[in-house]
């Protein structure tokens, strides 16, 4: 959940920017509502299947709520996370942040939607703050960051202009470099690089909107993110929608596995939020909620040339623009 660190602001810049003027609490209002409307949406499309959820407390402080459904309808495994976590500035990250920092407080949501059908793409978001404080509660540094990208196992270019368009509307009520700086930035990060080729095909990426003396940007930063996190559910769900009756063979399926194979090589490899988790002695079953529960690696394959699978390659070998 965590992110990258970037060089952190000078902590005299912050000493007028107490505790009482941090958006924690109402982010972390903010993301439980939003955790119980896409968990709503998403049984009320499945139809089947409902989340359970699993409430957490956290040693050191703070906690979470994670909710999965499995074997529904649609969902093969959907997991909606929510955690509030506090406590000593970890280890993993004191060479990264003032010295001063001598707490931490982190809130966020954090999805990822496998479907059955390999027609539905797979999905992920993560909407984030974090904030370092010293021995008197005063902040020293803090950021909002997260994003949201689609993968999907065969292409439907109608699917990647609407997801890339709805979140660049979400974008442009806030300002309209946002979405080509957040679109490459998401580009960048969910990349394979030991393959050469992406995760998916992107959609937003963005970390350290930081926080400032200027409350009103402070304000700002966070009507985006909250904005970005609201245009989840639109961007998503009329693909799923638009695909759930599509017919599929069980070769399709195996490569849809193959292909979850790479997501699942992203996570254990180059995610920076799983493995700040297993550095910072994370909760694992959160952390591990991200991967598909069912995935398959084959030796050296290469689709045929002008296949379904190929057309999906060729924009995972080159990221393009969609919008």
């Amino acid at each position: 959940m965590l992110g990258p660190l970037l060089t952190p602001l000078s902590p005299i810049a912050f000493k007028m920017l107490t505790k009482n003027q941090s958006p924690k609490e109402s982010f972390a209002h903010y993301v439980r509502t939003l955790q119980d409307e896409i968990c709503h949406a998403l049984e009320a499309l499945d139809g089947e299947a409902v989340f359970v959820e699993d409430q957490w407390d956290r040693d050191g402080g703070g906690g979470g709520w994670t909710r999965i459904m499995d074997g529904g309808r649609l969902f093969e495994k959907a997991g909606v996370n929510v955690s509030a976590v506090h406590g000593t500035t970890p280890e993993v990250i004191k060479n990264q942040v003032p010295e001063s920092a001598a707490e931490f407080y982190a809130t966020g949501i954090s999805l990822v939607i496998h479907p059955i059908n390999p027609m539905i793409p797979t999905v992920h978001a993560n909407f984030r703050f974090f904030q370092l404080m010293d021995t008197e509660g005063n902040i020293v540094d803090g950021w909002f960051g997260g994003g949201a990208d689609l993968t999907p196992y065969y292409l439907f270019e109608e699917d990647a202009v609407h997801f890339h368009q709805t979140l660049k509307d979400a974008c442009d009520r806030h300002n309209p470099s946002h979405y080509p700086k957040f679109k490459d930035w998401c580009d960048r990060y969910f990349r394979n690089h030991h393959r050469k080729e992406q995760r998916g095909i992107g959609g937003l990426f963005f970390d350290h909107l930081r926080l400032s003396e200027d409350i009103a940007a402070n304000s700002a930063h966070q009507a985006f993110v909250e904005d970005a996190g609201n245009a989840f559910l639109p961007a998503y769900l009329p693909i799923v929608e638009q695909r759930q009756s599509m017919p599929y063979t069980p070769e399709q399926k195996k490569w849809q596995e193959i292909r979850r194979g790479r997501y699942v090589e992203f996570n254990l490899i180059h995610d920076r939020g799983t493995l700040f988790g297993l550095k910072s002695n994370g909760r694992i079953e959160s952390i591990f909620m991200s991967l598909p529960p069912t995935v398959r690696w084959a030796y050296d394959l290469h689709p045929e040339p002008g296949s379904p699978e190929a057309k999906l390659m060729d924009v995972l070998y080159q990221p393009k623009a969609w919008v």
